[in-house]
């Protein structure tokens, strides 16, 4: 039975425990169950702190287990990544006072506050920079106010908490974040595991990509075509209308109005778009 971590709280549980169900595997209804067993997928499912998921799959104690990148990294666990989830971004940042124009020569010999003491610690030893790390559990960004360091380097979404704080971000992002599943570094991929990852890939493509169907003018096919390429190639048959031709491909959701206009202008009519809930490619 394969044994997957997810988070039991913080801002990737809900996320998580959303994915799971769209791949078909049972979730918990009360949040104080700790452990909840999906017998039909061959499953057990523990839920943990985030900060701990990495460490009891670098263990081997569980098998696989979602989590973020950041905490990943920051935990040094013997664990790796197997699937971008893309869900819970965030970018990891530094932030200095805003009366000084900081650059990341000005970290060495400072006070970095932090609550995620590894990943920065790695980062700063790559860049050949010497600094003193501050771990810190939460508000991060009080923490050169209170005089208790010089700089912080934490998750940034829009910077008005820092802003608040008298804070700026300065230098380029420390890591790009997103939850992310993983197993045990070197182990190997068992079938039930392998059958999670196929059906976790098919939700987010899913959620990423559309079905686009329009009808076109065959004189127009081929620059309609070079529009909505697909994924191998689209699905071309022609009309009972002489000279029409019917065209389906899977196009990037986010990528939606924007071909629809392009193929109106280009000729195209009937262009219809269809949500996409299982695949797999």
């Amino acid at each position: 039975m394969l044994r997957i971590a997810i988070p039991n709280k913080g801002s990737l549980s809900d996320s998580a425990t959303e994915i799971l169900r769209e791949a078909g595997y049972r979730q918990r209804t009360d949040m104080r169950d700790l452990v909840l067993l999906d017998p039909d997928n061959d499953v057990e499912f523990y839920y943990l702190r985030p900060r701990d998921i990495a460490l009891y799959v670098g263990s081997g104690e569980l098998e696989a287990g979602i989590t973020g990148r950041d905490l990943l990294i920051d935990s040094a666990a013997a664990a790796e990544e197997i699937l971008e989830l893309d869900f819970g971004q965030s970018t990891f940042r530094f932030a200095g006072s805003q009366d000084k124009e900081w650059t990341l020569g000005d970290i060495a010999g400072k006070r970095v506050a932090t609550a995620y003491p590894g990943l920065v610690e790695d980062y700063l030893s790559k860049a050949g920079i010497s600094a003193t790390v501050v771990r810190l559990d939460g508000a991060v960004e009080s923490s050169v106010r209170l005089g208790v360091a010089d700089l912080i380097a934490d998750v940034v979404s829009t910077g008005s908490t820092l802003r608040q704080a008298g804070l700026k971000i300065f230098g380029d992002p420390i890591l790009k974040s997103e939850a992310v599943l993983i197993h045990r570094k070197e182990s190997e991929v068992s079938g039930v595991l392998e059958i999670l990852i196929r059906r976790l890939q098919g939700v987010v493509t899913a959620r990423q990509y559309v079905l686009m169907d329009y009808d076109v003018p065959q004189e127009r096919l081929e620059l309609a075509c070079a529009m909505t390429p697909g994924l191998e190639s689209p699905t071309i048959s022609p009309l009972q209308k002489t000279g029409w031709m019917a065209v389906r491909a899977m196009v990037l959701r986010k990528d939606t109005n924007r071909l629809m206009d392009e193929l109106w202008s280009l000729g195209a009519r009937g262009i219809l778009v269809t949500d996409i809930h299982a695949c797999r490619l």
